[in-house]
């Protein structure tokens, strides 16, 4: 690789050919504000905010397309160049609405960090505000387009990432609007629910449905018993809201805060994560031994779901049957636990906390009622949970560790690595070679699904049989493979999907910001939590062992098909009325 040598705030720099000047600072450790980047995904230099000086030119240059040359000179902090970047700063702000007190990214805004480190007091020009209203028709994700700076973040993360491409510019000039096209609102777009699109805006413009009110109202109902399950990926995610690193364990903190706040009951959704190992792996075993459609791909990810539901339909006989772990728990819970508590169904609300918008949507989904009702009365994401504790004036990290209540608090290991990409995949493998071996396994680490690259495949020997798997995590990925199953070129017997980057720990309910080095640490602590488990199979836990014994008799029994099962619908990509 040719090299490159320049000099960047008077210090002489070496970088590869074709680095810009904005990695090139960044590697010498000299802060270059943006506002419209994110690397390898959106670099188009709309904002303006990066400019620098380069000895030579004669104008300023936008330092994350500006590619760095032989003897090239920068300089990042002149009278100029401060002075450029307060202007277009200014002029940003000059047409947004001055909301940050009720904002839901107070204290969280890149807009408002940058505002603050200029020490901008007050903006000097008067700018009007386009009359756009906001979109609150998705179930999941909210749209506020006067709060939308136009850096295009959002779309770039929607086409390049999930390829599905549900939003883009409408109008142009002063009226540009990001929107789904045809005039439409998000609910009746091709949109899966993902909220990657949360995770990368730098403002308030894209959120979360907020249903925290809802969940405190449950709470203050005496008619009303109150049963939380949580998600893998939240317990090293939901420190990160009370200043704890990226990846810190913190289940016993959650679980601790969620008894604080007056839950009745606080279970663990890893449970049915090793009640959907039962069902699902059952399932690829019948498949593959009768002659079932293969691959078959698992249904955990409801993003995921809605995506082959809108863009690939006639791959739809590939799905597992198996509900995700949530909606099994919210089935569970209203039959099941109810039966063992003495419950009425009806008098019980089922709180989910999931590192996913696209749950919510999940939740909605009229087949998700097989308990006879709504199985999932409210799913908030890992960043509701947040706002939620401290509203409570919960001090999370002082908290003493508690355990999850029985029996659906009862999980492995296996459970616990759903939070990865990667993880499903491992821990049906943990239990499908011993259901159909009849043997130990001895190691239970499958290191060749786990990792941050797109697409993963391995074969695993189970017993006589080669086991050809596949592991995707991102949409974009996901399209390879089903590009390659509908060409006849995915010659898998079982594939994971994914609908987020990382997985679970990178839904777009996990606390911003959500990068590659923060996507990693998480995994990491998944993985740590894995390894400190006692029981690291799914078949082993012996909660769900009664729970077959008592309840459900058998995997792929007649009781399990109808509460843990489901069927998957066609979708349009658009609806116009």
């Amino acid at each position: 690789m040719s090299m490159v040598n320049l000099i960047i705030d008077g210090k002489a720099l070496q970088v590869e050919q074709g680095t810009t000047v904005l990695e090139a600072a960044r590697k010498a450790s000299i802060s270059i504000p943006t506002l419209c980047y994110l690397k390898d995904i959106n670099v188009i230099g709309a904002c303006r905010i990066c400019v620098v000086e380069v000895k030579g030119a004669r104008t300023l240059q936008p330092a994350c397309v500006t590619t760095a040359t032989e003897n090239m000179v920068v300089m990042t902090n002149t009278p100029v160049v401060r002075a450029a970047r307060r202007k277009t700063l200014e002029l940003i702000l000059s047409n947004h609405p001055f909301e940050c007190l009720t904002c839901v990214r107070n204290q969280n805004c890149e807009l408002q960090s940058l505002a603050e480190s200029f020490g901008i007091r007050e903006v000097r020009f008067q700018g009007a505000s386009p009359e756009h209203k906001m979109d609150d028709s998705s179930v999941s994700v909210i749209r506020d387009p006067a709060k939308c700076i136009l850096c295009r973040r959002c779309i770039a993360v929607c086409e390049k990432v999930q390829t599905v491409s549900a939003i883009a510019p409408q109008g142009r000039g002063f009226e540009t609007l990001i929107a789904p096209g045809v005039d439409i609102p998000l609910a009746a777009s091709s949109c899966v629910n993902c909220g990657q699109c949360i995770l990368v805006c730098p403002t308030g413009a894209l959120y979360e449905r907020d249903q925290i009110e809802e969940v405190w109202d449950a709470l203050a109902d005496p008619n009303k018993h109150v049963v939380v399950q949580t998600a893998p990926a939240v317990r090293v995610a939901i420190g990160e809201a009370f200043g704890m690193a990226p990846g810190s364990i913190a289940t016993g903190q959650l679980v601790a805060a969620l008894r604080k706040v007056g839950f009745d009951k606080v279970f663990d959704t890893d449970f049915t994560a090793d009640l959907t190992i039962m069902e699902e792996g059952s399932e690829l075993i019948e498949r593959v031994t009768t002659g079932g459609v293969l691959p078959m791909i698992t249904s955990c990810s409801p993003g995921w779901i809605k995506f082959i539901e809108t863009f690939y339909p006639s791959l739809l006989p590939h799905l597992s049957t198996c509900k995700s772990p949530q909606q099994m728990f919210g089935a569970m819970a209203k039959t099941y636990y109810a039966e063992k508590e003495g419950l009425d169904p009806a008098n019980i609300f089922s709180v989910s906390i999931m590192p996913c918008t696209a749950k919510k949507f999940e939740a909605q989904r009229p087949e998700m009622d097989s308990s006879g009702q709504q199985d999932v009365d409210v799913v908030l994401t890992t960043r509701e949970l947040g706002r939620m504790f401290k509203q409570a004036g919960i001090e999370f990290v002082e908290l003493p560790e508690e355990e999850y209540d029985d029996p659906l608090g009862i999980s492995t290991g296996a459970g616990v690595i759903f939070g990865a990409t990667g993880g499903v995949m491992e821990a049906a493998l943990r239990t499908a070679y011993e259901l159909i071996t009849g043997e130990t396994l001895v190691s239970v680490n499958f290191v060749d699904v786990r990792g941050l690259e797109g697409i993963k495949e391995a074969t695993v020997k189970v017993g006589d049989l080669d086991v050809k798997v596949a592991v995707a995590h991102g949409l974009g990925n996901a399209s390879q493979l089903m590009d390659a199953l509908q060409a006849g070129e995915a010659d898998y017997h079982f594939i994971e999907i994914m609908c987020c980057p990382g997985g679970c720990i990178g839904g777009g309910g996990q606390p911003i910001p959500t990068n590659l080095e923060i996507r990693g640490q998480r995994i990491a602590g998944i993985y740590t939590a894995d390894e400190r488990m006692e029981i690291r199979k799914s078949h082993e836990n012996p909660a769900v062992q009664q729970l077959y014994k008592e309840f459900l008799e058998k995997p792929l029994g007649h009781k399990s098909h109808e509460l843990l099962h489901t069927h998957y619908t066609p979708r349009e990509k658009y609806i116009v009325d």
